[in-house]
Order: C-alpha cells, then sequence, then structure tokens
C-alpha cells in the first residue's frame, strides 16, 4: 500500500472518530432522558385527547360556514354577471360645501 495513501485513510478514520463520538454520545443521552420522563396517566391524556377532539369539531364547523359564505358570494357574483352592470344613476350627486 502507498503511504499516502495510507496516511489519508488514517486521517480520515481520527478525523471520522473525534467528530462522530460527542454526536454519539449526545444521542445516547438525550435517549437516556427521554426514558426518565414520567408517562402521563390516562386519565390526563383522555382528558387532553377529548378537548382536542372538541377543538377539531370547532374548527371544522367554522371552516364549513367559511366555505358556505364563498359559496354564497360566488353564487350572487355569477348572477349578477348575467345581468350586465348596473344602469347610471339619474340622481343629482350633491355639490360639496366649501
Amino acid at each position: 500500500m502507498n503511504p499516502g495513501v495510507f496516511f489519508l485513510m488514517l486521517g480520515a478514520l481520527i478525523s471520522g472518530t473525534i467528530v462522530l463520538t460527542p454526536i454519539a454520545r449526545a444521542w445516547g443521552r438525550r435517549i437516556e432522558n427521554q426514558s426518565k420522563q414520567p408517562a402521563l396517566p390516562n386519565a390526563q391524556q383522555d382528558a387532553r385527547f377529548d378537548r382536542l377532539e372538541q377543538a377539531m369539531d370547532a374548527v371544522a364547523i367554522e371552516v364549513e360556514r367559511i366555505a358556505e359564505g364563498q359559496r354564497f358570494v360566488t353564487k350572487l357574483l355569477a348572477e349578477r354577471g348575467q345581468q350586465g352592470a348596473l344602469p347610471e344613476g339619474t340622481r343629482e350627486r350633491p355639490k360639496a360645501q366649501p
């Protein structure tokens, strides 16, 4: 094996070890800390899921109301387009007072 290639591979191995060792340690600590956190009791989880479900239902109702309003406005604009423009008004405009 060429000595230049050997030293290049050795340098890459050492550099990789230096970079990856702290990352692996941090990852291991993170996994260890996650296992120490207590899980929520089932009653608390059920209550949270119930509130989340109610909030999602409320959002769905509001989105449906918005969609219904959009359909109504679209229908009005389509009917107005078929009727043509409004005629010119005959009433005189009041003059501005100085």
